[in-house]
C-alpha cells in the first residue's frame, strides 16, 4: 500500500493531520523540521530535520524514500511561516524568507518527490485566502500575501504539469485555525475573535476530507476546507 506524506508535521495542522491519517491505518510519513519524537513514539514513520528551503535536505528526503521503495498516494505540504507587516514595516529580508518557505518550499518538495507519486495520487498545498488576488479588499501583510499568492501559482502550475500522469493537485485554505502562526497576532484581538478559530484537529479532518473527495474534474482549484472554492 502506498504511503501518505505530510510536510511540516512538527505541530499545528500538519501534526493533527498525521495523527488523523495514522488513526485510519496505513503508512503515514511525517516530514519534520525537528526530530518528530512524539510522532515516532506513536508509531508514525518520521523523516526528521528536513528544511524545505534546502535543496540538499529535500533531495536527501527523496533519496531515502526511494531507497526504501516508498510510493505515495498523497502528499500534503503544510509547512509555512507568517510574519505580519504594513507598507511602512515590511522587511524585504523577511519577505524573502517567507517566499522561500511558503512558495518555493512546496515547489522544491513536490518537484523532488514527483517520481514517487502513484497515478491517482493527490497533492495538497496549504496556502491561504490572503493570497487570493480576487479576495484582497484590505491590503497589508505584504510578505505573507505575496508568498501565498505565489504558492497558489505553484499549485496551479503543478496541477497542469502532473495531471497527465493522473496526479491531482489542489491549493487548500484551512480557514481560521488556532495554531502557533497566530502568535504574531495581538492577544487582545485573538481573544476577541476566539470563537471564530477552529481547532487544528477539526481543520485537519476537513482538509483530509477535501482531498479524499478530490477528482480530476475538481482538481486544479483553490479550495476552502469547508468545500467551497475561492477566487485566485
Amino acid at each position: 500500500m502506498a504511503a501518505q506524506l505530510v510536510v511540516g508535521a512538527d505541530r499545528g495542522i500538519a501534526h493533527a493531520m498525521v495523527h488523523h491519517l495514522h488513526g485510519r491505518g496505513g503508512e503515514v510519513v511525517a516530514v519534520c523540521f525537528g526530530d518528530g519524537a512524539d510522532l515516532a513514539a506513536a508509531g508514525v514513520t518520521v523523516e526528521p530535520h528536513v528544511d524545505v528551503t534546502s535543496d540538499e535536505a529535500v533531495t536527501g528526503l527523496a533519496k531515502r524514500l526511494e531507497q526504501r521503495g516508498t510510493r505515495l498516494e498523497r502528499l500534503v505540504h503544510v509547512a509555512g511561516i507568517m510574519h505580519l507587516d504594513t507598507l511602512d514595516t515590511v522587511d524585504l529580508d523577511d519577505a524573502r524568507r517567507q517566499f522561500e518557505v511558503n512558495t518555493l518550499g512546496p515547489l522544491r518538495v513536490v518537484r523532488a518527490l514527483r517520481g514517487l507519486l502513484d497515478p491517482g495520487a493527490t497533492v495538497g498545498i496549504l496556502t491561504s485566502r490572503v493570497g487570493s488576488l480576487g479576495d484582497n479588499t484590505s491590503g497589508g501583510d505584504y510578505a505573507y500575501r505575496i508568498s501565498k499568492a505565489g504558492a497558489n501559482m505553484v499549485a496551479l502550475n503543478l496541477h497542469h504539469d502532473l495531471a497527465s500522469r493522473g496526479v491531482m493537485v489542489q491549493a487548500l485554505h484551512p480557514g481560521m485555525v488556532r495554531t502557533h502562526l497566530l502568535d504574531v497576532i495581538d492577544p487582545g484581538e485573538m481573544e476577541r475573535y476566539a470563537s471564530a478559530f477552529a481547532a487544528p484537529e477539526d481543520a485537519a479532518a476537513r482538509l483530509v476530507a477535501a482531498l479524499d473527495a478530490l477528482t480530476p474534474d475538481t482538481a486544479g482549484r483553490f479550495q476552502h476546507a469547508d468545500g467551497t472554492y475561492l477566487p485566485w
